[in-house]
């Protein structure tokens, strides 16, 4: 069976290059390149600066370090991002915080019982563009993100911050496509009915 070529037009296949010859910038460029990208994804994991940084770093260097198990047969960023997830969650974990999370079947908007989303929510689109709201939006946007499960939020940020398509988040987090397409929609509902519930407020 032929490997599609997903290599895409932003560096990847140079960054790779450089990584698997041992280039001396190669690290640096690796950290350019995908130093924030993988310290958000950490942050939204853990909830912690500390250790999304410490996160981030383990992730860069074990990618620089194990370079030659990267085969090529998914997109480097998908690669990178499945080291970094793994890293963050092993920093979860290590706290123990997962006693503290909410199941997000409790806190998401009502489904019949085929699984279609029934709850109507009001239509406050027009609203958003109104700037005393704008700032304070997006304080609910970010708190509606954190407290989705680090699974859901992971797989949303990936999908609607990083611009990752669904199949690479499936590679990324090493879970199946329709758990991707589900985790995604049922995030985007979840804070989607956190930003209607502060609407009716304001």
């Amino acid at each position: 069976m032929t490997v599609m070529d997903r290599t895409k037009p932003d560096g990847d296949a140079a960054l790779v290059e450089a990584l698997r010859r041992e280039d001396p910038d190669a690290p640096e460029l690796l950290v350019d390149t995908y130093g924030d990208r993988v310290y958000r994804l950490a942050l939204r994991i853990t909830g912690s600066n500390e250790d999304a940084e410490e996160a981030a770093q383990d992730a860069l260097w074990t990618a620089a370090r194990k370079i030659a198990t990267f085969k090529g047969e998914s997109a480097f960023g998908s690669w990178l991002y499945r080291i970094a997830a793994n890293a963050a969650y092993q920093k979860l974990r290590a706290r123990r915080s997962k006693a503290h999370e909410i199941a997000i079947e409790d806190v998401l908007p009502a489904f019949d019982d085929a699984g279609r989303h029934f709850e109507p929510m009001a239509d406050w689109s027009e609203r958003v563009d109104e700037q005393a709201l704008q700032g304070e939006l997006r304080r609910v946007l970010g708190a509606a993100i954190d407290g989705l499960p680090p699974d859901y939020r992971t797989a949303l940020v990936l999908h609607d911050v990083e611009g990752l398509s669904n199949p690479d988040i499936a590679e990324a987090l090493g879970i199946s496509l329709p758990a991707v397409k589900s985790r995604v929609h049922r995030s985007r509902l979840f804070v989607r009915k956190k930003l209607a519930d502060y609407m009716k407020t304001v």
